[in-house]
């Protein structure tokens, strides 16, 4: 474990607590945190979670704007995805996968092309289906730790993975709470 690895790892975990509690500080720890983590899976070449980053870096600068500005408007209900709906995201995101793992795999050394692509769509598709209060944002996040774990295991980014396999607890907890919500709605 490298020191910008322990540094990321604290500072992610401090934005997910500040999100949970609704604090406004989760977004610039969420920058920094992502920041830092660019710089990490830059460095064992896991080159689409530097993308990833990138775009986490953006959604929290955006999420900073909307909670510091306000959004005028009723708070959106959680709702669920139809099938033929979930099927064509979930389809788009294989392909913009394989696409993105192809180039990583020709034109970079990237490590794990396939696997690291297949993190970023579905975390992509799974933040924006959270920002829409879909359901099913909690399956994509289950499918995305599961692959995250053991990959960052395997890199040996030990904090990283432990990290990812509490986000993947957290995504059970949160599609237990959201389907109980959705019940009473």
């Amino acid at each position: 474990m490298s020191l910008c690895e322990g540094l990321a790892c604290f500072t992610y975990a401090l934005s997910v607590w500040l999100a949970a509690r609704n604090n406004v500080h989760t977004w610039w720890t969420g920058i920094i945190g992502s920041l830092l983590y660019g710089w990490v899976f830059w460095s064992v070449q896991l080159y689409a979670d530097v993308t990833l980053q990138v775009f986490f870096v953006a959604t929290s600068i955006t999420g900073w704007w909307h909670w510091q500005k306000g959004l005028r408007g009723d708070v959106l209900p959680i709702r669920k995805t139809s099938a033929t709906h979930l099927l064509m995201l979930l389809g788009g995101a294989v392909l913009i996968a394989g696409g993105y793992g192809l180039l990583l795999h020709t034109f970079t050394n990237a490590w794990s092309p396939w696997l690291d692509s297949l993190i970023l769509t579905f975390s992509v598709l799974a933040q924006f289906m959270l920002m829409g209060r879909r359901l099913e944002n909690w399956y994509v996040w289950l499918v995305v730790n599961t692959i995250a774990v053991p990959l960052y295991a395997y890199r040996d980014l030990t904090l990283t993975a432990g990290l990812y396999l509490i986000f993947w607890c957290n995504a059970w907890h949160g599609l237990w709470k959201w389907r109980r919500e959705l019940a009473n709605q």
